[in-house]
């Protein structure tokens, strides 16, 4: 398994904009796919985005597309989540995971490892 360690949440108002890093350890980085998923105070995790391997393809939630942008920098074990235009559904503890040898899917089941969390707040 891979260790992931996220950072850069906070509170900012709506419209602002935020960049969550999550810097890996463990494992060969290049070997997998990255997500981020959220999930709200009585609310299920949800997917938000993924990235494959090379970083050649991503795929966003519906609610975040054209807002958010997953990039990574498999050189620096980091994949990183860039926040633009944030709204207060925003709101929630982001989570950082990683899917083995995966090719950017969607379904929380398919990732073995995740970070800590990192709360994001967005005030209206």
């Amino acid at each position: 398994q891979v260790q992931l360690v996220e950072s850069g949440g906070g509170l900012v108002q709506a419209g602002g904009s935020l960049r969550l890093s999550c810097v890996a350890s463990g494992r060969t980085f290049s070997m997998y796919a990255m997500g981020w998923f959220r999930q709200a105070p009585g609310k299920e995790r949800e997917f938000v985005a993924t990235i494959t391997r090379s970083g050649g393809d991503t795929y966003y939630a519906d609610s975040v597309k054209g807002r958010f942008t997953i990039s990574r920098d498999n050189p620096k074990n980091t994949v990183y989540l860039q926040m633009n235009s944030l709204k207060p559904e925003d709101t929630a503890v982001y989570y950082c995971a990683a899917d083995f040898f995966g090719r950017g899917r969607t379904s929380s089941t398919f990732y073995d490892s995740w970070g800590q969390g990192t709360q994001v707040t967005v005030s209206s």
